[in-house]
């Protein structure tokens, strides 16, 4: 029985716990417990502090975990990234005093407060900087005003809190993190059959949310150009109405082009357009 690490609150519990329903799982907690068993998928899920699920999965105690990408760097465990899960998106930054003239390059000989010293660590490191880290559990921005640090290095979001602050963000970020199953060490967990079959359904779920259905009526004269405006995956699904001059298309698009799509077709005289959600998928 295979043994998953889910975390055990917040953003990435609910992202995590929805996209394993989804993808035809048992794990949703009636209350608090540690443990869900999936009897079905012959799959136990042990919820777990989003920081451990890293170490526990790099020791080899659970075969798999659903964390941060940003958390399991600075877990420095024995973890491979085996598939982004597209939520829980954040971006990790440095941040000075506002107009300082700072920039990561210049931070050699000063303070860095963060809570996630093994990311600086390895940022650090690839830049050629010396500095000196200083590990918090939080309020983070107050570190500079407090006399603690010169710098800081922390999760962005809308970045007003570092305005409130008196501070600003400075260079490139330093990663982008989300929601990522792990592995321990090489990886090769994923070569495992219900591994295999794990993967599949959770792309499965990540194509469905990517893509939508459209379906719609277009004059047959119209038809070639309606297929140019929705191509799909190989090529789109074309039928026949009781109207011999017209066709009935039904085809995949991105989401983020849904109504560009609609506008397009509408003005080349498509009618009855469509647009459904796709629940999984394969491609």
């Amino acid at each position: 029985m295979l043994k998953i690490a889910v975390p055990n609150k917040g953003a990435l519990s609910e992202g995590a716990v929805e996209i394993l329903k989804e993808a035809g799982y048992r794990c949703r907690r009636s209350g608090r417990e540690l443990t869900v068993t999936d009897d079905v998928n012959e799959i136990e899920f042990i919820f777990l502090r989003p920081r451990d699920i890293a170490v526990y999965v790099g020791n080899g105690v659970l075969d798999l975990g659903i964390t941060g990408r940003d958390l399991a760097l600075d877990s420095a465990s024995d973890v491979t990234e085996l598939l982004a899960l597209e939520f829980g998106k954040s971006r990790f930054f440095y941040a000075t005093p506002k107009d300082s003239g700072l920039t990561p390059d210049k931070f050699s000989g000063l303070r860095i407060a963060t809570s996630y010293a093994e990311v600086v660590r390895h940022d650090l490191e690839k830049r050629g900087v010396d500095a000196r880290i200083i590990r918090l559990d939080g309020a983070i921005e107050v570190s500079i005003s407090l006399g603690v640090a010169d710098a800081i290095a922390d999760v962005v979001e809308s970045g007003r809190t570092l305005q409130e602050a008196g501070l600003e963000t400075v260079g490139e970020p330093v990663m982008n993190s989300e929601a990522i199953l792990i592995g321990g060490g090489d990886g090769s967990i994923a070569e495992h059959p219900e591994v295999i079959r794990l993967l599949q359904r959770l792309k499965g779920i990540l194509v469905a949310r990517s893509y939508a259905m459209i379906e719609y009526d277009i004059p047959k004269l119209a038809l070639k150009e309606a297929c140019t405006i929705t191509p799909g995956i190989e090529s789109p699904t074309i039928s026949p109405l009781n109207n011999p001059d017209w066709a009935a298309v039904k085809s995949m698009i991105t989401r983020k082009e849904v109504n560009a799509v609609m506008d397009a077709l509408h003005e080349i005289g498509a009618r009855g357009i469509i647009v459904t959600d796709i629940r999984t998928c394969r491609i």
